[in-house]
């Protein structure tokens, strides 16, 4: 059998690399989810770039520690309101402790 012959070996190719197109990502998200994480995922490196400046190293680490459980524990928060006021509450709650650090 002649898979050159009339074009076949092309479609047999096409049929392979299109078998199953799942999305390596899962759920695709709306335009709003990802801006609301973009800023989420700012918040976060603007949280831990700011903790360097604290000059007690047992301090910093559970700054860091702590941060990073209220990031994972609110990780499946997907009601966008929710999510607003959790980035809300939460530059409040750093622009504060940032106060608190500049002062030491």
């Amino acid at each position: 059998m002649n898979l050159l012959a009339g074009g076949r070996w092309w479609h047999a190719i096409r049929t392979y690399s299109n078998a199953s197109r799942k999305s390596r990502l899962g759920r695709t998200m709306s335009l709003d989810h990802f801006i609301q994480r973009s800023r989420a995922l700012a918040l976060y490196r603007d949280i831990f770039r700011g903790t360097a400046r604290i000059p007690d190293d047992s301090t910093k680490d559970e700054t860091r520690r702590y941060v990073r459980a209220e990031f994972e524990r609110h990780r499946d928060v997907t009601d966008l309101g929710h999510i607003r006021y959790l980035i809300s509450t939460g530059k409040a709650e750093w622009e504060g402790m940032q106060r608190y650090i500049q002062g030491l």
